[in-house]
């Protein structure tokens, strides 16, 4: 959850990309490198600090991080120090937040999972939010999902949370690999590259192309209660 000594390669201030910005100000921080989650694949972005390389002073406090472009991850910064490009920090993500949110992105792999189990193999998830505080699935089916299937899909869930099933990612892993032997489920006609990420249970019971973070194993994640469909 930390970088450190990272060069500060942009600024950008309104909407316009400024040299350098003073204490109190609001503003975008672009970095050579981070330890920040951006906003993707409907995981919510890190939030955390900036602070001084020697560690002894906070330099901004960062409210989000987003992905203006393939490859950039934004700092959405309020400055309590001034900052200019060519700067050097350390990023220390609030760790709290970012464990709240592992847990709810490997609930949603767990869910879409049992969802095929219950309602059939036609299920993919057609997208979702994964935040600190809640999860939401989209998926796309025939009918309205009935209330014995929800309360079955929950159990299945909350088995396999029992089963603290170790939860392994897999980097850099060929593409026909990650589909042909580990058998990974590609979702809603995404473009992939030739090497991609793999998340999955030691248990089998789900694989997933996946870029976001997730738990250790599933016990982590503590008994879900599905609110609606």
């Amino acid at each position: 959850l930390h970088s450190t000594d990272c060069e500060v390669l942009a600024i950008v201030k309104a909407g316009q990309g400024v040299p350098a910005a003073n204490a109190g100000e609001q503003v975008e921080v672009v970095l050579d490198h981070t330890s920040f989650y951006g906003d993707s694949g409907g995981q919510i972005g890190d939030t955390g600090w900036f602070t001084s390389v020697d560690g002894n002073t906070t330099v901004a406090e960062i409210t989000g991080c987003v992905l203006p472009v393939q490859g950039v991850r934004a700092h959405k910064a309020v400055l309590k120090q001034p900052l200019a490009v060519g700067d050097h920090v350390n990023t220390q993500v609030n760790g709290e937040r970012r464990d709240a949110i592992r847990r709810n992105h490997t609930g949603t792999h767990l869910i879409h999972a049992a969802l095929r189990q219950v309602l059939g193999p036609h299920v993919k998830q057609a997208g979702s939010l994964v935040d600190p505080t809640r999860l939401r699935f989209d998926f796309s089916h025939f009918a309205q999902v009935a209330d014995e299937e929800l309360a079955e899909i929950e159990n299945i869930v909350n088995r396999e949370v029992l089963s603290n099933a170790r939860v392994e990612t897999l980097e850099d892993v060929p593409i026909d690999v990650a589909v042909n032997e580990y058998h990974a489920m590609a979702l809603f006609g995404e473009k992939y590259g030739d090497k991609v990420r793999v998340v999955k249970l030691s248990d089998g019971f789900s694989t997933e192309l996946c870029g976001g973070t997730h738990t250790s194993a599933t016990g982590e994640i503590g008994l879900h209660k599905l609110t609606g469909e």
